[in-house]
């Protein structure tokens, strides 16, 4: 499958941009207001009293800030970040190497939590709560089991899927929040910082422009400044309004909603070919050609919350909203499907172009 610009997973060279522009401190963090104020509460505490902040878990959609935040804490506490993710994590003694190397007060990061093996999870939890782990030293009869204690540390976890977390996981963190999409005028600030560190001339409305199409998420967000930018230069004056971002996402087929190609096919089978659903989500996938997997975690998210789509215990239905943006009548009937997102047709037009965006 072809990248999209409005996948909220990072690629390496999106992981070196991303670094560039992430926040350092909680004043720089845009968002999440009040789970930024507690964090700053509980953080403030614990530096009184002298001890490690309390094990945190950030759970919600990627791109919003999860590994920012453990970034943060670490600098927020003055100790170190000891960054790793479920997958790598594959044998327990890996996990006891990570956790013997920490000082008092560091922060062990561990994205993609809900994916730790079994047998590493249950030695998480004595690590967790008691700050020791119990090691197996040789086999058979002459096998031994040997404490070895920890310094106390912060386990800072985050994950896209906490239904998929253990209860007795999921109890040992003292602080476990949830972050949220973000409004566009939240996104418009982050457009506008990381532009002014980019160096990218950007007015407030151009900023305004690429934070309406950025799903909510601050990661896609820095990615279509990216490429915005990128057209400005080559077809422009460099600097980035409010017409530059438009015509530049436009060739992105990235319409006014967030919405990309792949998510008007999508909408496109359930209204034209399915007449509106309900469809199961195994005949939708083959009628686009995604796996329903890839459907079900990546694309049906953002269409159900725009409010596009809707999941039924028959299967996929299209909502009313659905039928006026794309511009379908009652049954399937196709005015202009994408006339109505009043983009698609004219994104389309505009790709072959090579003049200027101003």
């Amino acid at each position: 499958m072809p990248e999209r610009v409005t996948t909220p997973d990072l690629s390496s060279d999106d992981a070196r941009f991303d670094t560039r522009l992430r926040p350092r401190r909680f004043e720089e963090f845009v968002g999440q207001e009040t789970l930024k104020d507690n964090l700053a509460v509980f953080i403030e505490a614990a530096k009184k009293r002298g001890e490690p902040l309390d094990h945190c878990l950030f759970y919600g959609p990627p791109g919003l800030g999860k590994t920012t935040l453990a970034h943060i804490i670490a600098g927020e506490m003055g100790t170190e970040l000891f960054a790793t993710s479920g997958p790598v994590i594959e044998r327990p003694y890996d996990l006891t190497g990570m956790l013997t190397n920490l000082k008092r007060g560091d922060v062990l990061f561990i994205d993609e939590v809900h994916r730790l093996q079994h047998v590493v999870e249950e030695y998480l939890y004595p690590a967790m709560e008691d700050f020791s782990v119990d090691i197996v030293l040789d086999k058979g009869p002459s096998a031994r089991s040997v404490k070895l204690n920890l310094e106390h540390f912060t386990l800072v976890a985050a994950t896209t899927r906490a239904g998929l977390l253990t209860s007795p996981l999921r109890s040992r963190f003292g602080v476990a929040q949830r972050l949220n999409y973000y409004g566009p005028e939240e996104l418009a600030r982050i457009v506008a910082r990381s532009a002014g560190i980019l160096g990218v001339p950007v007015d407030e409305d151009g900023a305004l422009e690429i934070a309406r199409r950025s799903r909510g998420t601050p990661r896609i967000a820095n990615r279509l400044l990216r490429r915005v930018r990128d057209f400005a230069e080559v077809m422009g004056d460099g600097s980035v309004s409010a017409e530059v971002a438009h015509k530049s996402l436009l060739r992105l087929e990235v319409d006014e909603r967030g919405l990309d190609e792949m998510d008007r096919r999508i909408m496109e089978a359930v209204l034209l070919r399915f007449a509106g659903g309900p469809v199961g989500i195994k005949s939708l996938a083959v009628a686009v050609g995604e796996e329903a997997e890839t459907i079900e975690e990546i694309y049906e998210p953002f269409l159900i919350q725009q409010g596009l789509l809707k999941r039924t215990q028959r299967g996929r239905e299209a909502t009313p909203l659905a039928f006026e943006y794309f511009g379908v009548g009652a049954g399937g009937r196709a005015g202009s499907a994408g006339e109505a997102s009043g983009e698609s047709g004219e994104g389309s037009g505009e790709s072959g172009e090579q003049g200027s965006l101003l």
